[in-house]
C-alpha cells in the first residue's frame, strides 16, 4: 500500500529523520508513536503531499490512492446550520442531487449526448463512494459510535468532541485507501474514545494513526511504529506485546553495557599504568603497547549500547509548593451556577483540601473549563480560594498560558528567571535543548507546548493546580513521569481529564459533573465503573498484575540483579498473552 525507503528530511535547526523505512500493507492498523516533536505529524504531511517538501529518499504510494485525514485541530464551524447528517454525507448529497438534476434535464434536453457524459462521470464519483449504500453506511458509521441522537441535530450544537468523532466517520465513509489520522483522541471523554476505538477496529482500510492514548493503543493496532532521535522501528504486533519486547531488550543491553563498562573501566587502568612506564621508558615497544591500548579503548567505546527506544530519556518533572497548608483547604465552591444559551451548572458546591488530588470528569460541553476559569480569575463571591494560596493555570487552549510569538527563552523570563543560564538549566530537565531556546513557540509542537506549560508551573511554585487535559498531546514517556511528579506534590490539585490511566494513578478521587450538578465518588469506584463500560472482564486485575511485575522488574535493574528481571520478565510474558486474549 505505502513503502517508504530511506527518508531523510532536516528542519534549518533540527534534524528529523535520518534514512528512515516501513510499509503499511493491506488492513493493517498501524499506531505510529514517538516522544513530542519528534516529527510525526511533520511525516504525515510529507506523505499527504510530498511535492510540498524537499526530502531525501523515497515514497512509494499508487499515484491513484485515495487518501483520508483527521488533523487533530479539526475546525468546528459553530455557524453551520446543516444537520450531522447533512455534514457527513456532504459528497453523497451534493451528486444525488447531481444525478437527479442530469435525469430531469434529459427528459427535455436536446443535448443528450453531452448529458450522458455528465451523468456518467457523476455516476462514476458517485459509485466510487459507494453511493448506494451510502445512507445506510452513515446510519451504521452513527450506531457504531453511540451518536444515532445527534443525526439530526445542527453541527453547531454538538460538542467537540462529537465534531471529532464526526470527522472521523466523514473520512472513512468517503473509502480512502489510506486513512490517517493525528492525534484523533485529544479532549475526548470517555464515551466517546470508547466511540473511536470501535470505528477504529471496525475499519477495513489501512490505517496510520498518531496516538498517545494509551487505552486505545492498549486495545486497537497491530502494528506500531516508533519514532525516536531520528530513527524509525517497526514492530508487527500490539502495543502490549511491543513494550514487552523493549523491557526485555531493556534487561539484555544493561547486562551488556555493565560487561562493557567493567572491561572500558580494566583497560583505562591498563592505560594509566602504561602511560606511566612510557613516561619513564622511552623504548618503542612500550609506545606501541600504549597505542595498541588505547585503540582498544575507543573501539568499546564505539560500541557502547545505543538504543534509542529502549532507554528514552523522560522530563524531569518537579512539581512543588509554596507553602505547607496541611490541615485546611484549598478551594471552596459554594452554589456555583453558570449557563451561556442554556445552563450548565447548578448551585453547584465542592471543597478541596490543601493536599488532595482530584480529578473533575464529565462530558463534552458540560461546563469544566468553565469552571476552572472562573476558579483561576477568583473574581466570583462563590468561589474562595485560600488566602495563603498560590495558583497556576495548565490551559488545554495553549495559547492562554503561553505567548506564541516568544522564544522559549523570553517565556521564562516571565516568571522570574534573572538570567538565561537559569533558564536553560531549569527547561533542560524538560527535554528542551539547547537549539530549542531561541524558537518561536509557535512552531513548537502540541505536545512539547503543553510540556512547556508545565515547567512553567513548576517553576511557579504553587500550592493549588488547575490542570485542563494536562496531558493531551504528550506522549506516553511525559505522561508517565507527569503522574510521577503528581503523586509526589504535596499541594492541591483539581484536573479535568479524559485520560483513565492518569486518573487511576495519581487522584484521590473523583468529582463527576452530572444533570448540571456534581457528585463524588472513589477512585475505587471510578476505576470499577469505567471497567465494567470499557473494558473486558478479568482485564483489570491483569493490568493491576502487569502493573506490579513491571515494578519488581525496575526494582531488580536498579540493582543489577539481571537472573531476577529476566524470571520477571517471563511472568510478564504470559500475563501480556492474556492480555492480548481478553483483548
Amino acid at each position: 500500500m505505502i513503502k517508504i525507503n530511506d527518508l531523510s528530511y532536516s528542519f534549518p535547526q533540527k534534524d528529523l529523520f535520518n534514512k528512515i523505512s516501513f510499509t503499511l500493507e493491506e488492513g493493517q492498523h498501524s499506531a505510529f508513536i514517538g516522544t513530542s516533536g519528534s516529527g510525526k505529524s511533520t511525516l504525515i504531511q510529507i506523505i499527504i503531499d510530498p511535492e510540498k517538501y524537499m526530502f531525501d529518499g523515497t515514497i512509494e504510494l499508487d499515484q491513484h490512492c485515495k487518501i483520508g485525514y483527521v488533523s487533530q485541530f479539526p475546525k468546528h464551524d459553530h455557524t453551520k446550520k446543516i444537520t450531522v447528517f447533512e455534514y457527513i454525507g456532504e459528497d453523497y448529497l451534493t451528486l444525488r442531487s447531481e444525478l437527479e438534476s442530469i435525469g430531469t434535464a434529459m427528459e427535455t434536453s436536446t443535448e443528450i449526448d453531452v448529458l450522458l457524459e455528465k451523468y456518467q462521470h457523476a455516476l462514476d464519483a458517485f459509485n466510487a463512494i459507494g453511493g448506494d449504500d451510502y445512507e445506510s453506511n452513515i446510519n451504521k458509521k452513527l450506531n457504531l459510535a453511540n451518536l444515532s441522537k445527534i443525526k439530526d441535530m445542527s453541527v453547531s450544537m454538538i460538542s467537540g468532541g462529537e465534531f471529532k468523532l464526526i470527522q472521523v466517520i466523514k473520512e472513512m465513509l468517503k473509502q480512502p485507501d489510506l486513512m490517517i489520522m493525528d492525534e484523533p483522541d485529544v479532549f475526548l471523554d470517555f464515551e466517546n474514545l470508547g466511540a473511536l476505538k470501535n470505528l477504529i477496529n471496525a475499519h477495513k482500510g489501512v490505517l496510520l494513526v498518531v496516538t498517545h492514548n494509551r487505552y486505545l493503543l492498549n486495545h486497537c493496532f497491530d502494528k506500531i511504529l516508533h519514532l525516536e532521535n531520528t530513527e524509525l522501528q517497526e514492530f508487527d504486533g500490539g502495543y502490549i506485546e511491543y513494550n514487552l519486547t523493549l523491557l526485555q531488550k531493556k534487561i539484555e543491553l544493561q547486562e551488556l553495557a555493565i560487561a562493557d563498562d567493567e572491561e572500558i573501566e580494566r583497560n583505562d587502568q591498563m592505560i594509566h599504568k602504561l602511560r606511566l612506564i612510557a613516561s619513564n621508558n622511552a623504548e618503542a615497544s612500550r609506545g606501541k603497547a600504549l597505542y595498541a591500548r588505547v585503540k582498544i579503548q575507543e573501539r568499546l567505546e564505539a560500541r557502547r549500547i545505543k538504543a534509542p527506544f529502549v532507554d528514552i530519556k523522560k522530563p524531569d518533572i518537579e512539581l512543588t509548593s509554596a507553602h505547607d497548608l496541611r490541615d485546611t483547604y484549598a478551594l471552596k465552591v459554594s452554589d456555583y451556577s453558570i449557563s451561556f444559551d442554556e445552563l450548565l451548572l447548578e448551585n453547584v458546591s465542592f471543597e478541596i483540601g490543601a493536599g488532595e488530588k482530584v480529578a473533575l470528569i464529565g462530558s463534552n460541553g458540560t461546563g469544566k473549563t468553565t469552571l476552572f476559569r472562573a476558579i483561576f480569575k477568583n473574581n466570583c463571591d462563590s468561589i474562595e480560594i485560600n488566602e495563603n494560596a498560590s495558583v497556576a493555570y495548565l490551559s488545554q487552549v495553549q495559547g492562554e498560558m503561553l505567548c506564541e510569538s516568544n522564544t522559549v527563552l523570553e517565556e521564562f523570563f516571565d516568571v522570574g528567571f534573572k538570567s538565561s543560564g537559569e533558564i536553560r538549566s531549569h527547561v533542560a530537565r524538560y527535554g528542551f535543548n539547547e537549539d530549542v531556546l531561541d524558537r518561536k513557540i509557535r512552531t513548537l509542537s502540541g505536545g512539547e507546548k503543553n510540556i512547556l506549560q508545565i515547567a512553567k508551573i513548576s517553576a511557579q511554585k504553587s500550592d493549588l493546580l488547575l490542570l485542563d487535559e494536562p496531558t493531551s498531546h504528550l506522549d506516553t514517556y511525559s505522561q508517565m513521569a507527569l503522574e510521577k511528579a503528581i503523586e509526589n506534590y504535596t499541594g492541591a490539585i483539581l484536573m479535568i481529564s479524559h485520560d483513565y490511566y492518569t486518573i487511576a494513578n495519581c487522584m484521590d478521587y473523583v468529582l463527576i459533573i452530572e444533570d448540571k450538578t456534581i457528585r463524588k465518588m472513589s477512585i475505587r469506584k471510578f476505576r470499577k465503573m469505567i471497567y465494567n463500560s470499557h473494558f473486558e472482564k478479568d482485564y483489570l486485575e491483569l493490568e493491576q498484575k502487569k502493573k506490579s511485575i513491571e515494578t519488581k522488574i525496575e526494582l531488580a535493574l536498579k540493582e543489577t540483579d539481571f537472573e531476577l528481571a529476566k524470571v520477571f520478565a517471563e511472568e510478564l510474558e504470559i500475563l501480556v498473552n492474556l492480555m492480548q486474549k481478553s483483548n
